[in-house]
């Protein structure tokens, strides 16, 4: 592969969600595979390699710098077809271990934390005394050198020891240490490591469930595409060269969303912004947010909407940014701007409503049936789920029937009221009927006409409810209070003028659904794509190498 070909490729898939993380997978899948750059056949074969390998062993152990190695089973059942010059061999037929020592004197400590995977360097270890040295402190390693931790591989922390170390370098326990003896290239053996084949390989001999880790013997086993020597530093130099062109690709590719993300910011923001001025004796008030009737929000804002409405198709391009567009929504739903009509006021939600807290019931009265109780735990974001469920006895339920939810109740938490996506609040349903209010969580009880529940719903789950709540903390916990809630400021137009408006939102809501929707079936399209092409691009090559190996 080369790099017009690779650029070909991402071209066809340059929208899948992980498109260059898959590509460079797919590099190094190819390069191991002997796929990715040319064979010669004037190059030593790997059969030849591997007699230098095993001579350069039997020096070192005459030598005393390394154990003998034991015998390994040669690998019967190929993984799959090599080039000719290529031998299928265990990782340690390959490369060797240098042994272990306790520290006698000063040293350069690798563990886990010293490690740049995304370099595949040593970056910053620690330097120790013997008397610091932790117990795991305990592998020989030296330049040239190749790191695998053998615990959590799945974190692919695979690094090379490109320099010299002063004081002499050791190695946490938790590392496979890797010396190629110049034969097998610490880079190939670094891009052999990350390849997708070998992180199967280790996958399917790992042991541990909330710790995984493969032990020494089962790593030592580990079957290894090896080239020969020529080929290797070939190799090399192509994945070098076309992850340098992936990460152009991705930086390009993050600063387009980055851009793109902006400019929906940014038009969404035109709609959103407070009106700044307001005209004698009409309602609203400046810098409120709220309309002002004033020439300068009446003659921007069709402008901007109509602006807005032009761009965002070509802007919104990822699920999540759906998001946004419902609260730019809400924002403008609650701020009169979604539908023509009446000029409304500016008002308390105490004026409509109380927010009636539920009742402390003990504990100890809990019931394995009987009547449900919704607690904060049940309520979601804009539905109540019953997983974890308390009742009250039946006995006991006629003297709390002030408690006793109704269809159509707006419930809202007071503890920890605002989780990652926002407002906890819910409709009370025919479903979650009967129950009964327990502490902590709010109720809209109607204290005067002239607020449509609905459009409360609507209010309570928009942007300008939830920035003018702040909330306290009792025992560590964010909570907020009744009276912060009935304070909070709400525009209230005619009663006719909410119904439309909230009919507005049900049909914009329904038409983001359907264009999140798109855009999710889009991305998993994508997605397909990418894995078919990978998958067209992968096979001819395949069948080629199996046809000359035949």
């Amino acid at each position: 592969m080369n790099a017009e070909r690779l650029l070909a490729l991402y071209e066809q898939v340059a929208e899948a969600p992980d498109a260059v993380p898959r590509l460079r997978r797919f590099v190094l899948d190819l390069a191991v595979r002997g796929k990715l750059a040319p064979q010669d056949s004037g190059d030593e074969p790997a059969s030849e390699l591997l007699k230098r390998i095993a001579a350069e062993k039997a020096r070192l152990v005459k030598a005393g710098e390394i154990r003998k190695p034991k015998a390994l089973p040669p690998v019967d059942e190929q993984p799959f077809a090599l080039p000719p010059n290529w031998r299928w061999v265990r990782i340690r037929e390959a490369t060797s271990d240098r042994g272990q020592r306790v520290p006698d004197g000063d040293f350069t400590y690798i563990d886990v934390t010293a490690i740049n995977k995304e370099a595949g360097v040593v970056a910053e270890p620690n330097v120790l005394a013997k008397d610091e040295a932790p117990s795991r402190a305990r592998k020989i390693a030296a330049i040239g050198d190749v790191l695998y931790s053998c615990v959590r591989p799945y974190l692919l922390n695979v690094a090379v020891i490109d320099k010299e170390f002063e004081p002499a370098p050791i190695a946490s326990t938790a590392f496979a240490v890797l010396n190629g003896h110049g034969l097998v290239l610490p880079w190939y053996l670094w891009i052999a490591l990350r390849s997708p084949f070998m992180v199967e390989c280790v996958e399917e001999n790992q042991r541990g469930q909330a710790y995984p880790a493969i032990n020494d013997k089962d790593f030592s086993l580990l079957p290894f595409p090896l080239p020969p020597l020529a080929e290797q530093r070939r190799i090399v130099a192509k994945v070098e060269e076309l992850m340098a062109l992936l990460d152009r690709l991705e930086v390009a590719r993050t600063a387009r969303e980055a851009t793109r993300d902006r400019l929906t910011a940014a038009s969404l923001a035109r709609l959103t912004a407070p009106d700044t001025e307001a005209s004698e004796g009409e309602p609203g008030k400046v810098g409120t947010g709220f309309p002002s009737g004033s020439a300068t929000s009446k003659d921007s804002f069709p402008a901007n909407a109509h602006f807005v409405l032009k761009t965002l198709p070509a802007l919104t391009t990822r699920p999540d940014q759906i998001k946004p567009l419902r609260q730019t929504i809400l924002n403008l739903a609650v701020r009169g701007k979604l539908v023509e009509g009446a000029d409304g006021e500016l008002a308390t939600v105490g004026e409509y409503r109380k927010l009636q807290n539920g009742y402390a019931f003990k504990s100890g009265w809990f019931a394995k049936s009987g009547m449900r109780l919704l607690r904060n735990a049940n309520i979601g974001h804009g539905e109540i789920h019953w997983d974890e469920t308390v009742y009250l006895p039946e006995d006991r339920v006629a003297e709390f029937e002030r408690f006793r939810l109704q269809k159509g109740d707006i419930v809202l938490t007071l503890d920890r009221p605002f989780i990652v996506t926002g407002t906890k609040v819910a409709r009370v349903t025919e479903a979650d009927l009967p129950s009964l209010l327990l502490q902590r969580v709010g109720r809209f009880v109607e204290t005067a006409d002239g607020l449509a529940d609905d459009y409360l719903f609507l209010w309570i789950n928009s942007p300008h409810f939830n920035d003018q709540i702040d909330p306290g903390r009792s025992n560590g916990v964010p909570h907020i209070s009744s009276k912060q809630v009935e304070a909070a400021e709400i525009y209230v137009p005619p009663l006719a003028e909410q119904n439309r408006i909230v009919a507005k939102v049900d049909a914009l809501m329904a038409l983001c659904a359907r264009l999140e929707a798109a855009l999710t079936t889009a991305d998993a399209t994508r997605a397909r794509l990418l894995e078919a092409i990978l998958h067209e691009a992968l096979e001819p090559a395949a069948r080629a190498v199996k046809e000359a190996a035949e």
